[in-house]
């Protein structure tokens, strides 16, 4: 295997406005493509700010490990543009078996625990996206309400390609498509956020303790959901 890797070629990552919409990042005026060879063109200008200072801060080889929003953008062009009703659908799925409906049965701290946590957020939803869902106790499924469910199906739909991208990662990381519209809502803070979807594993750990190796993979979950907020919010800026 070829151990070649590419390496800084640019003195200095620019933004400007593109003729197409939009806005671009220019790598000493060339413009920069995404793997699909598609131009990287952002919805705004703190986007490609954003973009701009990964290019800039990659010295010797360029690693793509620490560009997360360069990534997320690429995937907003080059996948979730040319499947975004398929991405959407596949979201809005979440909404018949979220996370948040599905309850435990005992001990009562626990089922004390998650409505504390969970009804709120049921309720906010109910008011604010139109959509009340019901909990259920156990894992048998039961489906939704179909009204609830297509209010929140036209919500995900209405999203662009970079909102959904983002959107993607805090629905599938929580496991919720409720607190991924808290996330993007800013109903709280994008740390209690994942504390809740995390209620029932935080519940384990103060019985059993700390598993090293699930909580190192957890630190990694965190950290992508948290740029998941980030980047929804750098979709919305200016």
């Amino acid at each position: 295997m070829s151990d070649w890797k590419a390496k800084r070629f640019w003195k200095e990552a620019q933004v400007t406005d593109h003729a197409e919409g939009g806005f671009a990042v220019l790598l000493d005026g060339r413009s920069i493509k995404t793997p699909a060879k598609r131009n990287l063109i952002l919805p705004t200008r703190a986007m490609a700010q954003a973009v701009a200072l990964e290019w800039d801060a990659q010295e010797g080889e360029i690693n793509p490990e620490t560009m997360p929003v360069t990534k997320t953008a690429n995937a907003a062009l080059d996948k979730v543009s040319i499947q975004h009703g398929e991405v959407a659908d596949m979201l809005a799925a979440y909404g018949d078996s979220d996370l948040l409906c599905y309850r435990a049965d005992t001990p009562e701290e626990l089922v004390a625990r998650q409505a504390a946590q969970w009804d709120p957020i049921l309720d906010w939803a109910a008011e604010t996206l139109g959509a009340r869902l019901e909990p259920r106790t156990g894992v048998i499924h039961k489906p939704q309400d179909e009204h609830a469910l297509a209010a929140l199906s036209a919500r995900t739909h209405a999203l662009d390609a970079f909102k959904l991208a983002a959107f993607h990662d805090l629905v599938s990381l929580s496991g919720s498509l409720v607190l991924g519209f808290a996330a993007i809502e800013k109903l709280h803070d994008i740390g209690t956020l994942w504390d809740i979807s995390r209620l029932d594993e935080i519940w384990q750990i103060e019985q059993w303790g700390v598993d090293d190796e699930a909580e190192a993979l957890t630190s990694l979950k965190k950290s992508s959901f948290l740029h998941a907020e980030r980047m929804f919010t750098l979709c919305c800026d200016v």
